[in-house]
């Protein structure tokens, strides 16, 4: 098989196709020809060698990827050969909250990713496809969708008639829109472009602001929600606009703190969260369970993954270039099998 390793990080040219045998599924495991795989802004910070947690040498890097189960191994009974599954970005949690003990199974981290023709996984860390997804839109839910899908469901579910407030149009900020329209809130959508404003218009958003034009913007927040500020932020700048977030979130909301594209850098004051009496929290994706209920939703609504462009198995840098870019709307996806 053929599979991208990142040999020298620093670099994307660091990243090359090696080839090697198919691997065999051992006990409880399966293999799977993954058939698509997507890109996450942390797949660009572990090219960069930026990322915030060791990275081992030689890694397949991607979290995110679908595809079908061609051979399964002893004491399996979940899946079968044919069947079409997600990979699930933190193996081994299968349930509840998240422990020291399972953290460090995080897929395209500290295990190897899904930039490859195949991988073989315990068939625990695996969540059957809704079945009118295709490889690519399945491909884009482990980390962004399920992400997004637990900053609005976790501790407090947002309710119809709550006021949601996201920012730009990556993958995270995208699904939260679409699951804040499922669930019946206003969602207001933070971007730097017209264009990219009508696009998320036309996926439901009820208000946008521009966020260049406008620096001020949790005060224009502040102004559209009358004054008392949003139930929910979907937080994904990081420093940048933390503190932001923390004054447009309502007396006793949440901000979800996902992300950190806007940098590493920087000093937030406790004033903002104590004046608000808000909590802040970190979401790392979610379990196995979280992915199943989340899939059984999508496939309830037969909501489909927003995706900005597919490339080729071998036109993979390219994605990564793509993703350094900024100007996608969505997932940006990696085909990798026919």
């Amino acid at each position: 098989m053929i599979a991208y390793h990142l040999d020298r990080p620093g670099t994307l040219e660091g990243l090359v196709q090696c080839a090697s045998e198919i691997p065999r599924p051992g006990n409880g495991e399966v293999l799977v020809q993954i058939r698509a795989a997507a890109l996450n802004f942390r797949d660009l910070m572990i090219v960069d060698d930026r990322y915030v947690f060791p990275i081992p040498p030689g890694l397949i890097p991607l979290s995110d990827g679908a595809g079908e189960i061609v051979e399964v191994g002893p004491r399996t009974g979940a899946f079968k050969p044919g069947d079409r599954v997600a990979v699930n970005f933190i193996q081994k949690w299968i349930a509840g909250e998240l422990r020291p003990e399972v953290a460090g199974s995080d897929v395209g981290g500290s295990l190897p990713g899904v930039l490859a023709e195949h991988i073989v996984l315990p068939e625990s860390g695996l969540v059957a496809l809704a079945p009118h997804l295709s490889f690519e839109e399945g491909a884009s839910l482990a980390c962004a969708g399920l992400t997004a899908w637990n900053g609005l469901v976790g501790q407090r579910p947002v309710q119809p008639g709550d006021t949601v407030l996201i920012q730009g149009t990556g993958g995270v900020s995208i699904f939260a829109l679409q699951f804040a329209k499922l669930f019946g809130a206003r969602v207001i959508a933070t971007t730097s472009s017209e264009a990219k404003a009508a696009k998320l218009k036309a996926l439901g958003a009820d208000e946008v602001i521009d966020y260049v034009a406008d620096q001020a913007w949790d005060e224009t927040v502040l102004r559209l929600t009358g004054g008392v500020g949003v139930d929910r932020v979907v937080e994904v700048g990081g420093p940048g606009t933390l503190e932001r977030s923390l004054r447009a979130v309502r007396i006793g909301g949440r901000v979800s703190a996902i992300g950190f594209v806007g940098g590493l850098e920087g000093s937030l004051s406790p004033f903002p969260m104590m004046a608000r009496a808000a909590s802040l929290d970190a979401v790392w994706a979610g379990s196995r369970r979280d992915f199943e209920s989340m899939m059984r939703a999508i496939d309830h609504h037969r909501m489909r993954p927003v995706i900005d462009r597919v490339f080729e198995f071998d036109a993979a840098l390219d994605a990564y270039r793509h993703l350094r870019g900024r100007q996608h709307i969505g997932k940006i996806v990696i085909r990798v099998g026919a």
